[in-house]
């Protein structure tokens, strides 16, 4: 699983994905802006240069990834984006991409137009469009003879196409964009088919805002959960991010392949803000190295608010305080500061000053107005104020005298209540006396008799007391009896037990003893019945088990193989490795034999395809083997029997060794993907390093070689056929042209033959000198590393057209065309 992470990794983390060879270098747009939710938000999503932006801004922003690397891969972007009006945001951005001595460099242009579907609901639609330049910077590489590695990687202008559409709410947002939608390239005028970065990217992001107090009152919070979805795989990836109205922001992120990033930001003035975010990968994958990116940032003063999203306070931490955004029309003062150019502009200038004075004056003169009706009212509210409480004192006063008649009527009632009051008391008092004498008479008299009834009870106790304690002794003494018989009765019964148990033990020994040799007869029976079967379906199932156990064997044997070669690559990557690293400081390494790759590749494969065959070959045995077992277990008359029992064991240990066996192929396959990549990583190392022949000497070589044909061959007698002429390579009608060819003229160049070997362009020279032709020539180009032979070169295009039609029967002339150099 391990192995399988670092391969994704290195395969999908990088900006940008060679295809291969046979794609001529064809690389996906992918600008790794991913950790900034501040900045450059529309590479993310076409959308975003509109959703929850207010202002427009300027940007600079440089990433460079796996420092630990040299050559590592650096990305440089500088852009113009935000909010252009209250339904338009757009884009518009420059970068370049350095991988070693592969450079990347375009533009990117985003448009998004939204649609108001209510209060708190908008539709927005947007569209990232890039065009960008792929190729070899031969600035870094330092060579002096050829290498098809780098040959091989032609310059690409490439067009992309990248639709986004976002559903917004008050605080939420989903939204759904195709990455890599159309990528176009016109060097070979075709749509790229098999566009391994194409993928359909989906997120969800949440914008709120804190209420507290103190330093994070009124902070935005943002959070994002996006998920990209390519053919062979997903990355799944959430960021968040807190704004303090201060001047500050900081963020964390993680990314299922690039692992976590965290990030802060700073406006260093109103204007001008500066982002670094710092990323690494976790777990196992930290062998590549931590990344790092910054962006530098100037902020347009916005004039106006636009829906959709709050109007925050942009400050600075170095501000003394926050002030908000002015949104009032300019003053009569700041309107004649504007120094006008000519005549017409001052004519204009005037009337705005006379037309703003106008507003003014009459804005001044509403303000009067309605200062003058506000006074009116207060008076009236003051004199309304006064008269009602002139009236509430006069209702006081009448209340007041209410209240004094209605105290003296209280007061002469409570004082008749009194009265009664005491009169019912002493009568009370009275009463409850006569009641207590009679009450502590009766209580004498209760007493004495309740005395005389507890001496009775106490006697009466005393003799049921002395009752129940001779029960207890004539009880105590039955039951110690009892317990002596009891105790004689069990002592029989355990020794009668005893006995008891001896015979079952006996007994049950003599019925294990049995049971056992009918278990080994049984199982002797059942391997019996599997060793020798005798309806045909035991016979099918026991012969292709045997057949599938003997395909072990061979299975292993490859897979030993297989394991041994990848073994045998991963050393030589060391090595390769090693070499690079101490010829970077200077310290040559003992070369080691030669060994031909082709032939090691080839010997990969054959094992692989061995390996791959093998498996197959034993998983169809494994099927047909299970598809046999169902058939008898469906027999009711074999459906439990020892032969089906046996077998559906047999397909579960086999199925279980098979499941291993694939597991190890892809773990291998896997770690030889790994090889493979981290193998073409240090080769593009040693590029620099890398020692070629000079031009020069190659021309030179040439020239005495084409001079040394010349002389040793002679016509011959026997007049030579077409088919006796190796052409090699044909260029068809078309007229090739070639640039920067050394040591040769511009002109219509009338070529005979095209070959890149240097062996079967002598014998194509040879049979020309043989045939009687004496001045014929060849070129040599560099970039394609072929040999162009001709003997005929015109400075027109009519004059070489008439050439190539009047060429005759010559048997050299079969494959005849056109190529034009342009030094």
């Amino acid at each position: 699983m391990k192995r399988h992470l670092i391969l994704i990794v290195l395969c999908i983390c990088s900006v940008q994905t060679f295809y291969s060879q046979e794609d001529d270098g064809v690389v996906s747009l992918a600008i790794p802006s991913r950790n900034s939710m501040t900045f450059n938000r529309y590479t993310m999503n076409p959308t975003f240069s509109f959703v929850r932006e207010q202002t427009k801004y300027i940007s600079i922003f440089s990433q460079r990834e796996w420092i630990q690397f040299d050559n590592a891969p650096t990305t440089y972007l500088a852009s113009y984006s935000g909010r252009f009006g209250e339904n338009i945001g757009g884009g518009l951005g420059v970068f370049q991409q350095n991988y070693g001595v592969l450079t990347t460099f375009g533009g990117i242009l985003n448009f998004a137009y939204n649609v108001r579907l209510g209060a708190d609901s908008n539709l927005t639609f947007g569209l990232n469009v890039g065009a960008y330049k792929s190729g070899v910077n031969t600035a870094n590489v330092v060579t002096n003879s050829d290498d098809p590695s780098i040959q091989n990687v032609p310059e690409n202008f490439l067009l992309t196409v990248n639709p986004g559409i976002n559903y917004g709410l008050e605080f939420l947002d989903f939204g759904v964009s195709l990455n890599n939608l159309v990528l176009y390239n016109f060097e070979s005028s075709a749509i790229i088919e098999d566009n391994q970065e194409q993928s359909i990217q989906a997120h969800i992001m949440y914008t709120g805002y804190m209420d507290s107090k103190g330093f994070f009152d009124d902070s935005k919070f943002t959070g994002l959960l996006k998920s990209e979805f390519f053919e062979d795989r997903t990355i799944i990836s959430v960021k968040a991010m807190v704004t303090v109205p201060k001047g500050l922001w900081a963020q964390l992120g993680y990314n299922a392949v690039n692992g976590g990033s965290v990030g802060v930001g700073i406006n260093l003035t109103k204007q001008i803000a500066i982002e670094y975010n710092f990323e690494t990968t976790l777990g196992d994958l930290n062998i590549l190295g931590p990344s790092h990116d910054i962006t530098l940032a100037y902020r347009f003063k916005n004039h106006k608010y636009y829906d959709y999203s709050r109007e925050d306070e942009v400050s600075s931490v170095f501000a003394n305080g926050n002030k908000k955004r002015n949104n009032s029309k300019p003053s009569k003062s700041k309107v004649a500061s504007k120094k006008p150019n000519n005549k017409a502009e001052v004519e204009a200038q005037a009337k705005r000053v006379a037309q703003e004075e106008s507003k003014l004056q009459k804005e001044a003169e509403e303000k009067a107005e309605a200062q003058i009706i506000a006074e009116g009212k207060a008076k009236q509210l003051k004199e309304e104020k006064l008269q009602a409480e002139l009236i509430e004192e006069q209702k006081a006063k009448e209340q007041a005298k209410i209240d004094e008649i209605e105290a003296d009527k209280k007061a002469k009632e409570i004082a008749v209540t009194k009265l009664r009051i005491q009169a019912e008391q002493k009568a009370k008092e009275k009463s409850e006396t006569a009641a207590k004498l009679l009450a502590e008479q009766k209580a004498k008299e209760d007493a004495e008799k309740q005395a005389k009834l507890i001496e009775e009870q106490k006697a009466k106790e005393q003799r049921e007391s002395q009752a129940r304690i001779d029960k207890i002794e004539a009880d105590k003494a039955s039951k110690l009896l009892e317990e002596q018989k009891a105790q004689q009765e069990a002592e029989q019964e355990a020794r009668l037990l005893e006995v008891q148990n001896a015979i079952k033990q006996r007994e049950a020994q003599t019925k294990l003893d049995s049971a056992e040799a009918e278990l080994l007869e049984a199982q002797k029976a059942n391997e019996e019945a599997v060793a020798n079967p005798k309806d045909e379906l035991s016979k099918s199932m026991q012969s292709l088990a045997k057949s599938t156990k003997e395909s072990k064997a061979a299975q292993n044997e490859l897979l030993k193989q297989f394991e041994a070669i990848i073994a045998t690559k991963d050393e030589d990557l060391k090595y390769l490795k090693e070499e690079n690293d101490l010829s970077d400081q200077g310290i040559a390494s003992k070369p080691r034999p030669f060994k031909s790759v082709t032939a090691e590749n080839n010997t990969l494969n054959g094992i692989k395809a061995d390996l791959e065959t093998a498996i197959n070959v034993r998983s169809k045995k494994i099927e047909e083997l299970n598809d046999l077992y169902k058939e008898r277990v469906e027999n009711k008359n074999f459906a439990m029997d020892e032969v089906t029992l046996f077998y559906k064991k047999e397909i579960e240990r086999l199925e279980s060794e098979q499941l291993i066996a694939k597991n190890a192929k892809e773990k291998l396959e896997a770690k030889l993907v790994t090889i493979r990549i981290a193998t073409e990583f240090e080769k593009r190392r040693r590029i620099k390093r890398a020692s070629f022949s000079n031009e020069d000497d190659r021309y030179n070589q040439d020239r005495a070689t084409l001079n040394n044909i010349k002389k040793t061959t002679s016509v011959s007698e026997t007049p030579l056929k077409e088919e006796d002429f190796d052409f090699g390579e044909e260029l068809g009608n078309n007229i090739q042209i070639l640039k920067n060819i050394k040591n040769v003229e511009n002109g219509y160049y009338i070529i005979i033959a095209v070959h890149d070997d240097t062996k079967r362009r002598n014998e194509f020279l040879t049979k020309v000198l043989a045939s009687g032709r004496s001045d014929v020539n060849f070129f040599y180009d560099v970039n394609t590393s072929k040999y162009y032979i001709y003997y005929d070169k015109f400075d027109n295009i009519n004059n070489a057209n008439n050439a190539i039609k009047s060429k005759g029967s010559r048997p050299y002339n079969g494959k005849m065309s056109i190529v034009k150099i342009e030094n």
